[in-house]
């Protein structure tokens, strides 16, 4: 009978894996081997090292996923070797020598950061330009024409910008939270003739958090699909009056933590992906995807779901892009942090068999957008936005 075994960072015990992440400070790794052979790989996100249960309970679900995935493939005749992980470097060390002086190390910067005086609980920033020709997405940098700041009063922020033209207006669509409330809406703002955006003024608000505002045409009519994880739905709405007015149309997607869904449109074929929370477990590493006859549904989950648990190339950051022969999708890396930076990876294969795609090519840093990375692309016409974490 075949067995599977799972290793952590190179060792057979939980326990042995999470030392080596603490001595060598590196990013977990998870490998499934069937009888032996290497036949799956995960990297969870583990954004949490303070908090040990945190850390552990995200490595656990990162885990499961991945087994559940071998599974899932095993069962369809897909699951195929691939390369080993390195080696691991035993230290031989105990676990409270490793964690102790870590723990107290990261509890010390929090608190400075927590106290520090005139600064945010967590900042993000949106930025936008115009421009002719070739974007980020062609030459994979931020230089170029600079990009704008969008500005906010400093009691809430601006993040997740999506991009919409309507009847020749070009309309900024964006997460707005609020400080004061801790509860994500959807705001829009319209760009002047002198080329800025004004404030974004709310059109979408719930009793739950929204955000990833994706807006699109489809058979004559505005829809929206944004995100919702926190009430455990995904919900399509149309415009009654487009930008200002909203009605929840379809709910596609009950009783899943799915994150940022994405739509494609393919062959007579509606696809999401995006990522979802399984337990415990991160809302940015394991992605899944769903599939319908139509935009209204019903919605199936893929039989390979999940399709990867990878920190690096599982959570959308944008519409997907039509380049070529084959969409591009951006996807976020928090191999560091959330908002850490983002990639574009092409979809290779997109079926009822199979979900493939290439390696991400990463966003270099550049000139006109003097952050460390960005969390969002996405472009309509000459406006090209992208966000940060601030």
């Amino acid at each position: 009978m075949p067995v599977l075994t799972l290793e952590f960072c190179g060792h057979n015990t939980f326990p042995a894996g999470v030392v080596e992440i603490l001595a060598g400070k590196c990013l977990p790794e998870l490998a499934v081997r069937l009888d032996g052979t290497t036949v799956a790989r995960g990297r969870p996100v583990q954004w949490d090292r303070l908090w040990l249960s945190r850390s552990c309970n995200d490595l656990l679900a990162g885990a499961i996923s991945l087994l559940v995935q071998s599974v899932a493939r095993f069962m369809a005749g897909k699951l195929v070797p691939v390369a080993d992980l390195p080696t691991p470097i035993t230290t031989g060390d105990e676990f409270l020598r490793r964690y102790l002086p870590h723990f107290f190390r990261d509890l010390w910067c929090r608190a400075k950061q927590k106290f520090k005086l005139g600064r945010r609980p967590f900042y993000w920033q949106v930025a936008y330009r115009l421009i002719d020709g070739a974007g980020v997405a062609e030459t994979g940098r931020l230089d170029g024409t600079p990009f704008t700041v969008l500005p906010d009063d400093g009691r809430r922020f601006y993040a997740d910008p999506f991009v919409f033209e309507h009847d020749g207006r070009c309309y900024l669509f964006v997460e707005e939270f609020p400080y004061a409330t801790g509860r994500g809406v959807i705001s829009v703002a319209e760009l002047g003739g002198d080329g800025t955006f004004g404030v974004p003024r709310v059109v979408l608000e719930e009793p739950h958090h929204l955000s990833y505002p994706q807006v699109f045409a489809h058979e004559g009519e505005i829809f929206m699909i944004p995100e919702s994880a926190a009430a455990h739905e995904l919900v399509l709405y149309r415009a009654e009056r487009f930008p200002d007015r909203w009605t929840r149309d379809t709910v596609l997607i009950t009783g899943r933590q799915f994150n940022d869904a994405t739509l494609l449109e393919t062959d007579g074929r509606y696809w999401l992906l995006g990522t979802e929370k399984f337990g415990y477990g991160s809302a940015s590493d394991t992605m899944a995807v769903y599939s319908a006859s139509s935009l209204r549904g019903p919605w199936i989950a893929h039989a390979l779901n999940p399709i990867a648990v990878d920190h690096s190339k599982t959570r959308p950051g944008g519409a997907f892009i039509r380049r070529g022969d084959a969409p591009v999708l951006p996807v976020q890396n928090g191999s560091s942090a959330y908002g850490g930076g983002l990639g574009l990876m092409r979809l290779e294969q997109l079926d009822d068999f199979d979900v493939r795609f290439a390696p991400p090519r990463p966003i270099d840093t550049g000139p006109a957008w003097a952050r460390s990375g960005i969390h969002t692309l996405n472009r309509a016409g000459r406006v090209e936005v992208v966000d940060s974490a601030g």
